[in-house]
């Protein structure tokens, strides 16, 4: 994939671009949640230009017209403001080497949304901003938990690194297994009682694939590594036990017997029965799931409303949280992404900055999740009724698990260094190979960790 081999090969221009940025002053305030004006509110009439680099942007209808309109209200409330919002260079699938590219060009984004996956290496390597350092701890905290409705506690850090707050968590959603009701009826089953365990996902996708002319039993977003998939597979480790990466960010235990259990968990299904779990790119799964064709889709809970507007008066969707290992709760982690400041501008940061607290506030929350489906950050939202709760309730099996989901939430695994992407990518051929050639678990894993380790920083 392009994206995954051309990070390296702008390591060393990168490196140049940023070896001559001048550092972030220092707090003129004391202790560590001293409020400062590091960089200074903008002047009365002061006139800025930002731009805004969005993946949003990239997708036609909702979510790139939704980001649109925010950004329309944002401007109209902020007149000396102009937000410039365009999508990354190159698409979706170039995201943070988008990024890179501006930077060693010298005329990065003023304000870019990366994922969680970036968030080590955009800290690290492509200058992104400490957002506690230029406007202050006690600014940062403010916008986590100040007023009716903060932010849930476990999405409120998703964007530090090692205490320091780089991206403010913008837009995400925790993984939801998606069910064709009618297909589970077709073959049996109860829509009523989905499958709590993979065990039974793996009985219930041999049961549905039998059913003539469907596409599949199931499909998991996470096995789908070029749109970024292992978001969710973190999560399928951690509801075993094992870790991808570990607790200090320095050792990558792929070969743990809880780890390599995962892996087996999700080969059973697709050894299930044929076609329990069709080796589909995550694209094709998708379309087949929005037609009616396949029994069940785990992804993210962003595609809630696109799933509830294909099946209208076609076929009967329901949604139910990730399933986890025997009786172990599922641990489900974040898909999505944080706002970066990468400006060095003091005026141009502090516009960054009243944009980002306009995209995240209960407003813009309850915009985003009512028109494209993200689950809400400031979670009791779906219990205020000038906000989500209407919307949750017409919707009662699709928003609250997603919110439920909130309180377990771990992160989205960011490795460490500039050969991130290389990571990612070999543990992604390690899992194709698991799960739809039949590979060895193990000794897989542990021919992947070898190589993954020697990519990993010094």
């Amino acid at each position: 994939m392009k994206y995954l081999r051309a990070l390296p090969a702008l390591a060393l221009a990168l490196a140049a671009a940023l070896s001559g940025c001048a550092t972030v002053p220092t707090s003129s305030g004391s202790g560590p949640g001293a409020a400062t004006s590091i960089i200074p509110e903008l002047a009365p009439g002061q006139k800025v230009s930002i731009r805004w680099e969005s993946y949003n942007l990239s997708s036609a209808g909702i979510f790139g017209d939704t980001t649109r309109n925010l950004v329309a209200e944002f401007e109209r409330l902020h007149p000396n403001i102009h937000v410039d919002a365009v999508p990354p260079q190159g698409g979706t699938n170039e995201i943070a080497q988008s990024v890179q590219r501006q930077v060693v060009a010298g005329h990065p984004p003023d304000v870019a949304q990366l994922t969680f996956a970036d968030l080590r290496y955009a800290a690290s390597d492509l200058g992104a901003q400490p957002i506690d350092k230029l406007v202050g701890r006690d600014e940062v905290r403010k916008l986590f938990t100040d007023g009716p409705h903060p932010y849930a506690p476990r999405t409120a850090v998703l964007g530090d690194v090692d205490g320091t707050t780089y991206a403010i968590p913008y837009v995400f959603s925790t993984p939801m297994l998606f069910i064709n009701a009618d297909l589970f009826r077709k073959a049996g089953l109860d829509p009523a009682n989905p499958p709590k365990t993979w065990d039974e996902v793996a009985a219930d996708s041999a049961a549905i694939a039998k059913v003539p002319g469907t596409s599949g039993g199931s499909y998991l977003a996470c096995l789908d590594g070029p749109s970024g998939g292992d978001w969710c597979l973190t999560g399928i480790v951690r509801s075993a036990g094992g870790r991808l990466l570990s607790e200090d960010g320095k050792t990558l235990p792929w070969t743990d017997p809880k780890t390599v259990q995962a892996f087996a968990g999700v080969q059973k299904i697709a050894q299930a029965a044929p076609n329990a779990l069709p080796n589909l790119s995550g694209n094709d799964a998708q379309d087949a799931f929005l037609r009616g064709n396949l029994g069940m889709l785990l992804t993210s809970a962003a595609l809630q409303n696109a799933i509830l507007k294909s099946s209208a008066g076609k076929w009967q969707a329901a949604a139910a949280p990730m399933p986890g290992f025997g009786a172990t709760p599922a641990v489900p982690t974040n898909s999505g992404s944080g706002l970066f400041i990468m400006t060095k501008d003091p005026a141009k940061q502090r516009a960054a900055w009243e944009l980002i607290k306009f995209l995240t506030s209960a407003e813009s929350e309850t915009t985003i999740t009512s028109n494209i489906g993200y689950v809400p950050l400031r979670a009791s939202l779906i219990d205020d009724p000038a906000y989500l709760k209407s919307f949750a309730d017409a919707h009662p099996g699709f928003v609250r698990p997603n919110v439920a989901q909130l309180d377990r939430l771990e992160p989205w695994v960011s490795y460490p260094g500039p050969n991130y992407q290389q990571i990612r990518t070999l543990l992604n051929k390690a899992t194709e190979e698991i799960v739809f050639r039949g590979a060895d678990p193990n000794a897989t894993l542990s021919a992947a960790q070898t190589s993954a380790r020697a990519l990993m920083p010094k």
